[in-house]
């Protein structure tokens, strides 16, 4: 499998559009709007420059890897070829699905149809098309270029072929592929989602504010991040539809969004993505930060 189709050109897409090639793959990257288009390679191109200022890439192999990256607004004109599609597109299961079908009318017949997903079923996605046995999932975690586990997940038709290959594949990128079999959350949201939820309920309920939250989290536990700040990276809207598809699987309230959780996503605070979301990230925050420094 050489020829790479990767779907969403958005912080996953342009990360896994990145990974494979740097590891020489040749990569089709595909989203509906070109100025999404622009801002991936952009963002592809910024983490290359911090890679070769830190040593571990020459601006030979940064143009070269840039070079392996090609990229459509048409799917069918970027899947004709394709060994391997990864489809990165939003958390949404109508979307998905919608995707899925037209990778399995486009997409030659011996190609693998894989999705991104951190919590949707792989054999939900696999029933759409006619080909279930070569639908399988790749939950790549986020930075994709700099972490290295990758969770291969089997749907309930998934063929052993089908697996062996990606299970190789992601050995190929220099990552840990662990296996993992097809439930609501798989297992690392399984597990890391609760823990994000918790904390909110910590701070819904009063207990603590978000700052100490994440101190207690970072100091006492030796978490690289407190959980609040993890949830503003991954993505407010993003937690919370992980959590909706837990909760809606397993039917347990543990997995219940907290309501803090859900009024903030109503309210535009995603985190990261939109400037705000536990901690401000807005511009006038950055520059209030910066006239601190200088002052010091």
């Amino acid at each position: 499998m050489r020829n790479i189709v990767v779907i969403g050109a958005g912080t996953m897409g342009n990360g896994i559009a990145h990974t494979f090639a740097q590891q020489g793959f040749s990569v089709k990257l595909v989203d509906v709007s070109e100025q999404a288009l622009e801002k991936g390679l952009a963002t592809i191109a910024k983490n290359l420059d911090r890679i070769v200022a830190k040593g571990n890439l020459t601006e030979e192999e940064k143009a070269k890897t840039l070079g392996q990256i090609s990229t459509f607004t048409d799917l069918k004109d970027a899947a004709t070829d394709a060994d391997l599609i990864v489809e990165a597109a939003t958390e949404n299961l109508d979307l998905k699905l919608k995707i899925f079908k037209q990778m399995d009318e486009i997409a030659p017949e011996n190609c693998i149809l894989s999705t991104n997903t951190s919590s949707i079923s792989i054999t939900k996605i696999a029933s759409v098309t006619n080909r279930p046995e070569k639908v399988i999932g790749m939950h790549f975690m986020n930075p994709v270029p700099i972490m290295k586990l990758v969770e291969i997940i089997k749907g309930y038709s998934t063929s052993k072929e089908t697996f062996d290959a990606v299970y190789k594949m992601s050995e190929n990128l220099g990552k840990v592929p662990v296996e993992v079999n097809d439930y609501p959350g798989f297992v690392a949201n399984r597990i890391l989602m609760p823990m994000i939820n918790e904390a909110i309920e910590t701070l819904y309920n009063g207990v603590a504010g978000v700052e100490e939250i994440d101190t207690v989290m970072k100091l006492g536990m030796a978490h690289p991040m407190g959980p609040l700040q993890l949830a503003d990276f991954i993505g407010l809207d993003v937690c919370l539809a992980i959590l909706e598809v837990m909760h809606d699987g397993y039917k347990n309230p543990k997995y219940a969004p907290n309501p803090l959780l859900v009024n903030m996503v109503m309210a535009g605070k995603k985190g990261i993505k939109s400037g705000e979301g536990f901690y401000d990230y807005s511009e006038s925050r950055k520059a209030e930060k910066v006239a601190k420094m200088f002052a010091k």
